[in-house]
Parts: structure tokens; C-alpha cells; sequence
């Protein structure tokens, strides 16, 4: 088939090359000159495991193009998916100015009959107003379909190639065939997709964030007070989990979560709530944990070294919002760092791939923070490590070398890698999330 994808961010880069790589011609279009001769010249602009490859394959294959010109890509597709970024407005609801731009465009330039694919995340009613944005400046037919995404950071290929489901948000039986078929090359076992209307689809995506983003908030309110009563939530997630009405996905107690998609879909889930005078009470706690959850890990650091927070060396380790990825657009880690230069702290801090992006928004801020290429260096002369990221290579660290390069031997792990019995031993002073704290010999 002959796909127009518009947007190269994370869904319209990972959704184009997987298209190509099933035997699709595919152009994928964006408005950044910069990023489309980047992506011409094989280089990605995010890092996603696997993704540089398939670029570079199909593009080769001459399957996978880059452009800047809309117009031609449109008139030159049947399919045209639209993965234009939705940022957050100022009040927390979704900014669709420029999707609606690009359907306009569609509508004025579209000589034939098209199909148009919604893959962003936006509010639900959005098809609506898109269908109206394309038929205000076309006299052709056209069909919509919302196909919203759900894919995993570090994991989107797979994701995407091996989906647990695919959500078609259409009307015409016609065009739900077609979806089907364009989807068939990832079915090969069994048929995961759903159909449904468009406003189902696009309050799926919505529904289906906002459940994980509560099961992290829950998981990490129970942490708190686990805190408090001398509970291990370690345990209590176990036990928990092993309930098959609950299961263990998503239990993990932590800093919070991050990204570009749970912060921004349920402030925007809350906002579809206000604006039809239903408030969101549930999501909106979600919300507020969330934000508390980064500030009582962080100040929990401060309150440790008090009054003499001012000019202590803190060791970080992790700066991306999660493994396997780069993006540090509302990390933890940013948000605490931000917290402990206030108080005249001084960091050094390592990620395998998040150095730079971590660098450009503390950068943004004003502040400066030293990035070490070797987490080990981190360490010389610190007064404490503190873990934000559950990378790989942070899992099973040479914990004898890190007791020579730390003075103080003290740990705080905002992602519960270790077992604080064992740090204990080692002579490591060990805080982590939800557990008590384990001086050296287990004290």
C-alpha cells in the first residue's frame, strides 16, 4: 500500500519504518528541514532499540522516504496516517492546532479519494472536528479511522510488529478491511484487533494510560505508608500480584512516572473531564500522587543531610524517565536534580543514553550539572549515589569497587534494584523505596 505518515516524533518514526519493513511504501513528512535530512542521511534523532536499523534497511529498499513536502506526499498515498504532536496547552488539555492545520491542508490538497488515520493521542470528539477541518476544503470523499497508538518506549518495535492489540476506530466496513489487511503482517498468529467507533478509540487510548499511571500511583501511595508502618512493599507487591484479578504488571513502586505520554494524557483526561462538567476525581489523584511521589524522594535525600545540604556532591545515577530510552521530558530525575542544586548541592550523573537530552533541559533551566561518561567516575568523593533509572547495566554493579570510590558508602534507590540485605553486608548504607532502611551488618 502507499502510506503518508505526517510527524516524525516517536509514533510517527517508529509507525512508518514498521509499515515499510511489511512491504509498504511509506513517506514519512515533517515541517524540521533539520530532522527529515538527519533522518535522509540514516541518522535518528531518538534512540529506540532496533529502530536505526529498519531505517536504514528500508530506506535502502527504497520502501521508506523523508520529505518535507505534505502536498506531494498526500497526493502521492492512499493512506494517509497523521502522528502530529499533541502537546499540552497551557491549562493541561491537548493543543490540536496542529493537527487540524494538517487536515485542513489534506482537504485543499487531496485529489482523489483518502483514507485518514488518526495515530496521535487526542481528546475524545476529535474525529469530529478533523472530519469537519477536511471536508471544509474538499469536495472528495474520504473516510476516517482512529487507530490510536500503544507503544512502550525501549520496546516500540516489538510493540509495534508483535502488538498486543490493534484498536480501529471506524465506520465503513470497507475501510476496516483495509485496516485489517495493512495489519495483517503483524497477525500471522492470531487476530488481536478491535473495532469500534471513533470516540470509543480515542477514549481507549485515554482509559488505557490512565489504568497504568493509577496502578503506578496506587503502588507508590502504598509505598508511602509502608514508609510509615515498617512495612517492606516488596512483599506487599508480591502478595498482591500473585491475585490473577490483579496481576504483577505495573506494581513496581518507584519516583513516578515520566514520559511524554501518562503525565500528558491524564492532565489531558482530566481537562475532557472539566469540560463536560464530570470531574475525573480518580485521575486527578493520580495526577497529584504522582507529582508528591517526586518530591518525598528527593526531599527525603535533603532532609537526610539537613542543614549541610550546601556544597555535598550527589552521584546520580539514571537521567531518561525510564530504561532504554533517551527522552527526559518529565523525568524524576530532572525534577529531583532541579530540587537538590536549589539547595546548593553539586551532581554528577551518568545514563548510557540520556546524557545529552538531560543536558539540553537542565541547560534550559540555567542549571549545570557534570555528566560522567563511566557511572563509576560518578562516584569519586560522593556523598551519596542516588538511582533514578532501572537501566541494565545499573542492575548488577561491581558493588566492591563502588565501596572504594564511595566515602560514605550510601545509596539512595529510587527504583528498589537491590537486596537491602546483601548492601547492608557490603557495608553500604541502603534507602530505598518503601523498605527500611539497612545500616552496614544489617543494623
Amino acid at each position: 500500500m502507499r502510506i503518508a505518515v505526517v510527524g516524525t516524533g516517536y509514533v510517527g518514526l517508529v509507525t512508518g519504518p514498521c509499515f515499510a519493513e511489511s512491504g509498504n511504501r511509506v513517506i514519512c513528512v515533517d515541517v524540521d528541514e533539520r530532522k527529515i535530512q538527519m533522518l535522509r542521511n540514516g541518522e535518528i534523532p531518538i534512540y529506540e532499540p532496533g529502530l536505526e536499523e529498519i531505517v536504514k534497511r528500508n530506506a535502502a529498499a527504497n520502501r521508506l522516504f523523508f520529505t518535507t513536502d505534505l502536498p506531494k506526499a498526500i497526493k502521492d498515498s492512499r493512506i494517509i496516517f497523521l502522528a502530529v504532536g499533541t502537546p499540552p496547552a497551557a491549562d493541561g488539555s491537548a493543543d490540536l492546532s496542529a493537527i487540524l492545520d494538517v487536515a485542513g491542508t489534506i482537504g485543499r490538497v487531496m485529489d482523489d479519494y483518502r483514507i485518514i488515520v488518526m495515530k496521535s493521542t487526542v481528546p475524545v470528539g476529535t474525529h469530529k472536528k478533523v472530519m469537519e477541518a477536511i471536508a471544509q476544503n474538499t469536495d472528495h470523499p474520504f473516510d476516517y479511522v482512529s487507530n490510536p497508538e500503544f507503544l512502550k518506549e525501549g520496546a516500540a518495535i516489538d510493540d509495534f510488529t508483535k502488538p498486543d492489540r490493534v484498536v480501529i476506530g471506524a465506520t465503513n466496513p470497507a475501510v476496516v478491511m483495509v485496516m485489517k489487511e495493512l495489519y495483517g503482517a503483524f497477525m500471522r498468529r492470531s487476530e488481536r484487533i478491535y473495532v469500534m467507533d471513533p470516540a470509543s478509540a480515542e477514549m481507549t487510548k485515554y482509559a488505557a494510560n490512565a489504568m497504568l499511571a493509577t496502578r503506578i500511583s496506587f503502588m507508590n501511595e502504598i509505598s508511602n505508608l509502608c514508609d510509615r508502618f515498617g512495612a517492606d512493599v516488596e512483599l506487599v507487591r508480591r502478595g498482591i500480584g500473585s491475585d490473577t484479578r490483579i496481576g504483577n504488571a505495573f506494581l513496581f513502586p518507584g519516583v513516578g512516572y515520566g514520559g511524554s505520554c501518562f503525565p500528558k494524557d491524564v492532565s489531558a483526561l482530566v481537562k475532557m473531564g472539566e469540560s463536560v462538567d464530570f470531574p475525573a476525581s480518580i485521575v486527578e489523584a493520580v495526577q497529584e500522587v504522582n507529582q508528591r511521589q517526586r518530591r518525598i524522594f528527593a526531599q527525603r535525600v535533603i532532609d537526610h543531610f539537613g542543614d549541610d545540604c550546601k556544597g555535598k556532591t550527589l552521584a546520580v545515577w539514571g537521567l531518561a524517565f525510564k530504561a532504554r530510552t533517551d527522552d527526559v521530558r518529565e523525568s524524576p530525575a530532572i525534577a529531583a536534580i532541579e530540587m537538590f542544586l536549589e539547595k546548593g548541592m553539586k551532581i554528577r550523573a551518568h545514563d548510557p543514553e540520556a546524557m545529552g537530552t538531560a543536558a539540553a533541559a537542565l541547560k534550559e533551566t540555567g542549571r549545570k550539572v557534570d555528566m560522567c561518561e563511566d557511572g563509576y567516575d560518578c562516584l569519586d568523593g560522593a556523598d551519596a549515589l542516588v538511582i533514578f533509572t532501572d537501566w541494565g547495566t545499573f542492575r548488577t554493579p561491581d558493588f566492591d569497587l563502588m565501596a572504594e570510590r564511595m566515602p560514605n558508602k550510601l545509596i539512595f534507590d529510587g527504583r528498589n534494584m537491590y537486596d537491602p540485605v546483601l548492601l547492608a553486608k557490603r557495608g553500604f548504607t541502603y534507602a530505598s523505596i518503601g523498605r527500611p532502611t539497612l545500616e552496614p551488618n544489617g543494623a
